[in-house]
């Protein structure tokens, strides 16, 4: 059975993605999972500490994928590697539109929501960071073109995602793993066509 903090995430996790992150409140969350108030704060500092762990905790993750990238460079099919970096951004993606998409419909909720997830060292730029890491890694095992920006392929890459699972979400289409395979492969074959020695 599932203890206070698992129920806690997997209420929070439903509540956010009926309402959106900005129209959450920790109240709703509480009830949702059948606690009060004060069991939610003994688990979780606030609304955004809750939100950063229903991203980690419940939705597809990239880092495990990008961990394993870091961990080997030079190692495998390159663009087999990238494809699955793709892949999984877009789960992640249409996972997390419902909830964090209404975050920026208020320009002080999204400044506090910035603030507080910097300084957790945590949001959206990490991944990135971590793409562009592992290409220059490749670059210094000869994968990629030595002086090939690693910090643009990074962006196009994760960019290429983010725009298929916009479109997909926009369009209100269930996730398609198949043709999102489809797209990650041609979006890292497209991109390598540009970045191979």
């Amino acid at each position: 059975m599932p203890g206070t903090r698992d129920r806690i995430l997997d209420a929070a996790a439903h509540v956010m993605r009926t309402h959106g992150f900005a129209r959450t409140t920790t109240k709703q969350i509480a009830r949702a999972a059948g606690y009060s108030e004060a069991s939610l704060y003994k688990n979780f500092q606030d609304k955004t500490d809750l939100f950063l762990a229903v991203l980690k905790e419940r939705l597809p993750s990239l880092t495990p994928v990008l961990r394993e990238l870091s961990a080997a460079p030079g190692e495998g099919a390159l663009a087999e590697r990238l494809a699955a970096v793709v892949q999984g951004a877009i789960a992640f993606y249409e996972a997390s539109f419902p909830i964090s998409a209404s975050i920026f419909s208020d320009p002080v909720l999204l400044a506090a929501h910035h603030d507080a997830v910097t300084a957790q060292g945590s949001g959206p730029r990490h991944p990135l960071l971590e793409l562009a890491r592992y290409l220059r890694l490749e670059q210094q095992h000869g994968g990629d073109r030595p002086g090939a920006d690693c910090d643009a392929a990074a962006s196009m890459l994760l960019g290429s995602a983010f725009q298929y699972a916009f479109f997909h979400s926009f369009a209100q289409l269930a996730p398609d793993p198949e043709a999102a395979a489809a797209h990650a492969a041609s979006a890292a074959a497209t991109l390598l066509a540009g970045l191979e020695p």
